[in-house]
């Protein structure tokens, strides 16, 4: 009797574990990264700390919360593996934010262009946040899948509003543009 009870308390909880575990995207390891029709997201690297003191500016690094020397160790080491797995951004993108434009410079890809669709909306109301990934999922449709790879550097906040998977320090998701329609593909990255 007991065991006819638990049965179909097991199989609910079996049914939500597999699709908990459907739901996980897959993963993409470094050298998957130099395809064309990738965009790379990732959160810049170790800056200790939660958002920004109360009077920060954009224009002024030093009133910002920024890369340690152990965030600056990661972007690097982090650009010389993707690089050594044959990653070459063709665009590099960043927030405003200067732990974002410094993790993207110390990944060492070239030139980091700021676009503020990347940027924070940390302390943001929903509308902003809602309107913001709302264009930025379209700039990241707009992109060309045989023109990239790209690398967009940005904030945790951003990386789950657009995707629904939070990322580590120097952590994040690749994006696979379809080449011939379909929808994009999500994959995190090892």
């Amino acid at each position: 009797m007991a065991i006819s009870r638990l049965l179909p308390v097991l199989l609910l909880v079996l049914l939500t574990l597999s699709s908990l575990c459907a739901a996980q995207p897959s993963s993409m390891t470094p050298a998957e990264l130099r395809r064309p029709n990738v965009v790379v997201l990732i959160r810049h690297a170790n800056a200790p700390g939660v958002g920004d003191p109360p009077s920060f500016r954009l224009d002024d690094c030093a009133t910002q919360r920024n890369l340690d020397a152990s965030g600056r160790e990661q972007a690097s080491a982090l650009g010389a593996a993707w690089k050594a797995a044959g990653f070459n951004p063709t665009r590099v993108l960043s927030s405003a934010w200067c732990r974002c434009q410094d993790t993207a410079r110390l990944m060492n890809f070239g030139p980091v262009h700021v676009e503020p669709l990347l940027n924070s909306f940390f302390e943001a109301d929903s509308g902003t946040r809602t309107a913001q990934t709302e264009s930025l999922s379209r700039f990241i449709d707009r992109l060309d899948p045989r023109g990239g790879p790209y690398l967009l550097v940005t904030h945790q906040v951003n990386i789950g509003a657009l995707t629904g998977y939070g990322a580590r320090s120097a952590g994040g998701v690749a994006i696979e543009l379809p080449v011939q329609g379909g929808p994009r593909r999500v994959r995190v990255l090892e």
